[in-house]
């Protein structure tokens, strides 16, 4: 059994046990949080897509851990003016370990 969630402004395909890495939710580590934007839910007895989101699904899943990512280097340059900028980005994260899929 799979879900398709959208958290994030993102989808991502989930099953249960399974970890995945979000843009940052609110919530302590060791909590729990429920996602209940289910685009399509998958089963034994087929799948069930949602208009926009499948009616009483959600995912439950514990947050294993708060973290920042990989920094991203960028540059700026415009040429013949001298302006040469650089900056530098971490995004914050969250590692969900997902616990059960309720459809």
């Amino acid at each position: 059994m799979y879900a398709i969630i959208k958290t994030g402004g993102k989808q991502y395909k989930v099953q249960e046990g399974k970890n995945i890495v979000v843009e940052k939710l609110a919530g302590d580590e060791e909590g729990t949080v429920e996602l209940t934007e289910v685009l399509f839910v998958s089963g034994d007895d087929g799948g069930r897509y949602g208009t926009p989101t499948v009616e009483g699904a959600k995912v439950v899943a514990k947050i294993v851990e708060q973290f920042r990512g990989k920094k991203i280097n960028g540059f700026t340059f415009k040429p013949k003016k001298n302006i040469r900028h650089r900056y530098g980005h971490r995004q914050s994260q969250t590692r969900l370990h997902i616990e059960s899929i309720v459809a």
